[in-house]
């Protein structure tokens, strides 16, 4: 795919991945709008990218959902590339019952909800367009592998890992590309929720996966794990893609 001349629309893009993305595009010559819940976290965004264009945005609730999409139509009608980047990254103690679920964040909403609705917004109007459009989910490592402490993050993203291939076989015969960024542990405020960071480990940089997602997708690369991701993905059985499509030829 083009890595040049798009519009991109990135949610969670103010801080972690979705802004090393956000500034790994700018930087290679396209228009990038991030979305985001803390007006204060876009301010500061803006501060360090002065092109990027910000909107406020809870990806969890439908209205706002439907707002973005509405704003995004009307102000920037050349936008060919969406980003389900917002995550969020909670332990659940599930021997304390519903506690730590009801705690802080709705990880299901968050990282499967949002993402799916959003894609069935702009999946028709892409379908529209002239030019190259695509869709890119940001899945995890651990969607292959799961971390037991994190039991909701991780089926989120195995969840969102089974939504990008069916929606990548749904498109296949399209204009509209759909990528998957698989990401191993990074340097985020998202990590600090995890294992990792109380073992000392921090993940990689940001920047060092915006770098390495901006290679593959110009080389049209659909399923992009970084790092210590691959070794993960790695454990998804060889006969897998005979036996999808098998399963799909009805």
């Amino acid at each position: 795919m083009n890595i040049k001349g798009n519009t991109i629309l990135i949610t969670g893009g103010a801080t972690g991945i979705g802004f090393a993305l956000a500034a790994v595009f700018l930087q290679a010559g396209n228009q990038v709008i991030i979305c985001g819940r803390r007006e204060a976290k876009l301010k500061e965004a803006t501060a360090k990218l002065p092109s990027i264009i910000t909107k406020v945005c809870d990806v969890t609730k439908e209205k706002d959902r439907a707002e973005l999409f509405h704003w995004v139509k009307e102000n920037y009608p050349d936008l060919n590339v969406l980003i389900n980047n917002a995550g969020v990254q909670k332990m659940v103690d599930l021997k304390k019952g519903r506690t730590d679920l009801l705690e802080g964040e709705n990880e299901i909403e968050t990282n499967l909800i949002a993402p799916v609705r959003l894609s069935a917004y702009f999946i028709p109007w892409f379908l529209q367009q002239k030019k190259e459009t695509a869709i890119i989910n940001v899945s995890s490592g651990l969607g292959f592998v799961p971390i037991a402490v994190m039991p909701v993050y991780c089926a989120t993203k195995a969840a969102l890992h089974s939504f990008t291939i069916s929606l990548r076989y749904q498109l296949k015969d399209t204009s509209v590309k759909v990528f998957e960024i698989v990401p191993p542990a990074v340097e985020t405020d998202l990590g600090k929720t995890s294992p990792d960071e109380e073992s000392g480990y921090k993940g990689i940089p940001p920047s060092e996966l915006a770098e390495a997602v901006i290679k593959a997708i110009s080389k049209n690369q659909y399923e992009i794990a970084v790092g210590e991701a691959k070794g993960l993905v790695a454990t998804v059985g060889p006969g897998f893609k005979e036996t999808f499509e098998n399963m799909n030829r009805w």
